[in-house]
């Protein structure tokens, strides 16, 4: 379908179901579930954008609440990383706890009914924000991990790269009084373990003894430019945009709704909670997502 049809037939989920006009209420899977596959008929081909919401039911924590506010400490910056050994420290023994709870993670019926979008030539291209790989794992070919991914990490001074793995066993080795301890886990990889970590010892790369990190954009980094125009094309040539599972309050995922508005494009959001794109969306579901993506397909 068409950028023209969007522009002089616009999609208004108000003229049928006004209650859902408040970003505040929580709206019954099979009422947003049918507006979502109204959507889905009127602009078949869409960009999906996804955010940590689509995982919380593998058992992957979110970072912010239904407001978008942050409810957990905000996780390790770029700068911070690279520059302070402290900080390393503190990132890699809190991995020893964090990272096989992601690791084993698997999908959940979102990561599925997203892959069934694919399947049915919904999607054009998966975006996600998630480092977590559940959405190939469930079976889509289509995505492209814009803050990276988890299970890689990635020399930067030579570029050498290996499984994660690899590193966790090598810290674990180097590390064994940190194989007693437990801890709640964060997002990415992540864990709430606080004690003190000056004597653990980093597995340093094993080609040039360089800083071995995750392969994963930190917070203050920027996104591979190759990587958002790529996304970009994909944009252009959709019919729509579908946000699914993000609060849109980092400026890398919400910069496709303001891309989207400028190309002319239709802004579908599908999440528990309000998102920063309240004044661009052209439909705003705060549903659960498994429960609503179930219902559209099955009138797909």
């Amino acid at each position: 379908m068409s950028v023209t049809t969007h522009r002089t037939r616009p999609f208004s989920a108000n003229q049928r179901l006004p209650e859902l006009d408040g970003p505040s209420v929580l709206h019954k899977p099979e009422q947003a579930g049918e507006l979502l596959a109204d959507f889905i008929h009127r602009y078949p081909k869409l960009l999906i954008l996804t955010g940590a919401g689509v995982s919380t039911d593998s058992g992957i924590p979110d970072y912010r609440d239904g407001e978008g506010a942050w409810k957990r400490k905000q996780p390790v910056q770029h700068r911070e990383f690279m520059e302070n050994f402290e900080t390393r420290q503190r990132y890699w023994g809190r991995s020893l706890i964090g990272w096989p709870v992601m690791r084993n993670a698997t999908p959940n019926p979102s990561h599925y009914y997203i892959a069934d979008l694919e399947l049915r030539n919904h999607s054009s291209l998966v975006v996600t924000q998630n480092v977590d790989r559940l959405h190939q794992k469930a079976g889509t070919h289509g995505v492209s991990d814009l803050h990276g991914r988890a299970d890689e990490v990635l020399c930067m001074s030579c570029g050498y790269r290996c499984p994660r793995d690899n590193v966790h066993e090598r810290c674990a080795d180097l590390n064994p009084d940190f194989r007693q301890y437990k801890a709640d886990i964060a997002p990415d990889g992540d864990a709430y373990l606080d004690v003190d970590f000056s004597g653990f010892r980093l597995a340093d790369c094993p080609q040039c003894s360089g800083i071995l990190k995750p392969d994963v954009v930190f917070f203050g980094d920027f996104v591979p430019k190759q990587r958002v125009n790529s996304a970009l094309d994909a944009l252009k040539a959709s019919d729509g945009l579908l946000v699914i599972g993000s609060s849109l309050m980092v400026y890398s995922g919400f910069r496709f709704c303001r891309y989207a508005k400028e190309f002319g494009k239709p802004i579908a959001t599908l999440n528990l909670g309000r998102t920063r794109a309240e004044e661009l969306a052209d439909l705003k579901l705060n549903a659960r997502i498994g429960e609503t993506l179930k219902v559209s397909l099955d009138q797909l």
